[in-house]
């Protein structure tokens, strides 16, 4: 545990040396939202392509693995948008709560985290982790909040989601990848180079641009901030434990980088989505605050507690 945790420290001290900059202001929003953007379309684009046109399709998808994460997962989603229409919040709180409860900081913090503590192994597990956050979650909160106003699920809604994730650089960099590596491409020397340089800047970047964002977010509704941090910290990654221990044949080593990926704090894209419908960005805010603080402990806790065999 102590070991894990060591390791895990640089990590989360660049998340601080970040929060540090945003929060005396050498760092402004504004620099913030450039090196996010940075990030998102540019470096991690380049280091998901990297990992994924060196993999195959078959070492990437696996069914057990999909239907245990999803499994686990729409336990918690569920629970998470109960308990929040029994306070009488509406569905459209209560996916954003959900969306808490169940969607960690994979992209800018799972990929470059949990490769380099787990082994280049965990490139598979880990991007399939976080396609099905994208593609089934990311959908989900859109398609309810959307139909909730509308009052109907109608194809513009779906036209919408689907637009979103032809956008989304992650999936596309991961689906080119995958089609570079089916059609057996040798990826040329300066194209590797150069995608390998770039994607470097990506572990430093996101970690730093997730400190800098976190110094803008706010301590507020701290009860229910709590209670969506400890969904997300330890609800999660315990149900789908027990789908890939006990429910689905899930391959053991796949299985610890899916639980050690669903202990990761909320991702910064749920505030992204709350505030760009006008649903309780301020109670996002502080589960993204309070988890992220929290993980520190719990993340290395789990990662030890995975890594013991079962």
């Amino acid at each position: 545990m102590v070991e894990i945790f060591l390791k895990t420290l640089p990590f989360f001290a660049l998340i601080g040396l970040g929060y540090g900059a945003g929060k005396t202001r050498f760092f402004p929003d504004e620099a913030t939202a450039w090196l996010t953007k940075f990030v998102f379309y540019f470096a991690l684009s380049a280091m998901l392509f990297r990992f994924s046109a060196n993999l195959s399709l078959s070492e990437v998808f696996d069914l057990p693995f999909v239907l245990a994460y999803v499994a686990g997962t729409g336990a918690v989603y569920v629970l998470a948008t109960l308990i929040a229409l029994i306070r009488k919040r509406g569905i459209e709180e209560a996916a954003v709560e959900a969306q808490c409860a169940v969607v960690g900081n994979v992209g800018f913090l799972g990929v470059p985290m949990l490769v380099l503590l787990m082994g280049a192994q965990a490139i598979g597990p880990v991007m399939l982790v976080l396609a099905v956050d994208l593609i089934v979650f990311g959908s989900l909160i859109v398609i309810l909040i959307t139909g909730a106003r509308d009052g109907r699920v109608s194809p513009a809604i779906l036209k919408t989601v689907g637009l979103g994730l032809l956008k989304n650089p992650m999936i596309v960099s991961i689906t080119v990848g995958l089609a570079w590596s089916a059609l057996r491409l040798p990826i040329p020397v300066p194209l590797n180079e150069f995608v390998t340089i770039l994607g470097n800047a990506a572990t430093p970047g996101a970690l730093f641009a997730i400190g800098a964002s976190l110094a803008s977010k706010s301590a507020e509704r701290l009860a229910v901030a709590g209670w969506l941090s400890f969904a997300k910290l330890v609800l999660h990654p315990a149900a789908v434990a027990v789908a890939a221990w006990y429910v689905f044949p899930v391959e053991p080593y796949a299985a610890s980088v899916m639980i050690a990926a669903a202990a990761l704090p909320v991702a910064g894209n749920v505030y992204i989505l709350a505030r760009h419908y006008g649903v309780a960005p301020h109670r996002v805010s502080a589960s993204i605050l309070i988890s992220t603080a929290v993980s520190v402990l719990t993340v290395s806790a789990v990662i030890a507690w995975v890594t013991v065999p079962h």
